[in-house]
C-alpha cells in the first residue's frame, strides 16, 4: 500500500509541473496594463513567442526621485537556457534601454537608468526555444531623465578620463562572485540640445583566459557614468582575472582588467 501511494505522490508531482510552469507564464494579458505594451511587442519581437514570466523580475524603486539615475535590476535566473535579454521602457522616448548576453555568469545585472516620464520598465529573457520572457514593473518618476544634458558633457575633465574603468571583485556567500564595474561616460541621448548622441555601444566582460562572462549593449538611456553589476557562478571565475573591452559609438576603444 505504501509503495503504491508513493508512486501516486510521484505521478501526480509530474502531472501538475506543467501545470506550476504554466500558473508563471501568461501568454496575453500585460499585467502592468501599459496602452504601450502593442507597440513594444511588434517593435521588438514581431512573430516570436512571447510570454509574462514572474520568473523574470525587475526590481525598481516604485517612485525614482532622480530620473537620471533610477536604480534597476533584472533577474531572469529562474529560468534556464537563457541566451539574451532586453531591457526597456514603454514611454522613454529611446525605448531599447540596453541588450546583454549573459555567456558564463548569471543572467542577472544591475544598473541605472534615465526616465523621462512615469512607465512600466520590462526586461524580456530570451531562451534557448526561442521564447521571450517578459517581466517588469512600474516607476513613477518627475522625469525629464532623457532630454537633460549629462554633467559630464559640460566638464572638460571627462575628455581627459573618457572610458576610464573603475572595478571591483569580491566573494558572494554562495561561493560565486560579484564584479561591479563603472565606466566614465556622459552618455548622452541626443535628445539634449545641441548635445549630439554619443554613449557606450558595447561592453564585453571576459575572462582573461578565454570565454565571455557577459556581452552588454549598453542604449542612450543608461545613465552617464554607468554603472554595471554582475554575478559569476562559483567555479567560473577561479584565480585568473576580468578583461573588460568595448567602444562607444563614435569608435572610442574601452580596454581594462580587473584583478582579485
Amino acid at each position: 500500500m505504501r509503495l503504491i501511494t508513493l508512486i501516486a505522490g510521484a505521478a501526480l508531482a509530474f502531472a501538475l509541473a506543467p501545470l506550476a510552469s504554466a500558473a508563471a507564464e501568461s501568454p496575453t494579458q500585460d499585467p502592468l496594463g501599459s496602452s504601450r505594451w502593442g507597440d513594444m511587442k511588434r517593435e521588438f519581437f514581431r512573430d516570436e513567442r512571447v510570454v509574462f514570466d514572474e520568473r523574470v523580475k525587475v526590481s525598481a524603486p516604485a517612485t525614482a526621485e532622480d530620473a537620471m539615475n533610477v536604480p534597476v535590476k533584472v533577474d531572469a535566473s529562474a529560468l534556464a537556457g537563457v541566451e539574451e535579454v532586453l531591457v526597456f521602457a514603454d514611454f522613454n522616448p529611446i525605448v531599447k534601454a540596453l541588450s546583454f548576453e549573459p555567456g558564463q555568469a548569471r543572467s542577472v545585472l544591475g544598473f541605472r537608468l534615465k526616465l523621462q516620464q512615469s512607465t512600466p520598465v520590462r526586461a524580456a529573457a530570451r531562451t534557448a526555444d526561442g521564447v521571450w520572457h517578459v517581466g517588469g514593473t512600474w516607476v513613477n518618476t518627475t522625469g525629464g531623465g532623457c532630454t537633460l544634458p549629462s554633467t559630464g558633457a559640460g566638464s572638460p575633465e571627462w575628455e581627459q578620463r573618457l572610458n576610464e574603468v573603475s572595478a571591483r571583485l569580491w566573494p558572494r556567500i554562495d561561493g560565486g562572485t560579484r564584479l561591479r564595474l563603472q565606466v566614465i561616460h556622459p552618455m548622452d541621448t541626443g535628445l539634449a540640445p545641441g548635445i549630439p548622441v554619443f554613449h557606450i555601444d558595447e561592453l564585453g566582460v571576459l575572462l582573461a583566459g578565454g570565454g565571455q562572462l557577459m556581452m552588454i549593449r549598453p542604449a542612450e538611456p543608461v545613465s552617464e557614468n554607468p554603472l554595471f553589476t554582475i554575478d559569476i557562478p562559483p567555479g567560473v571565475l577561479g584565480t585568473g582575472a576580468v578583461k573588460v573591452s568595448g567602444r562607444d559609438n563614435n569608435g572610442n576603444r574601452i580596454d581594462a582588467e580587473v584583478t582579485q
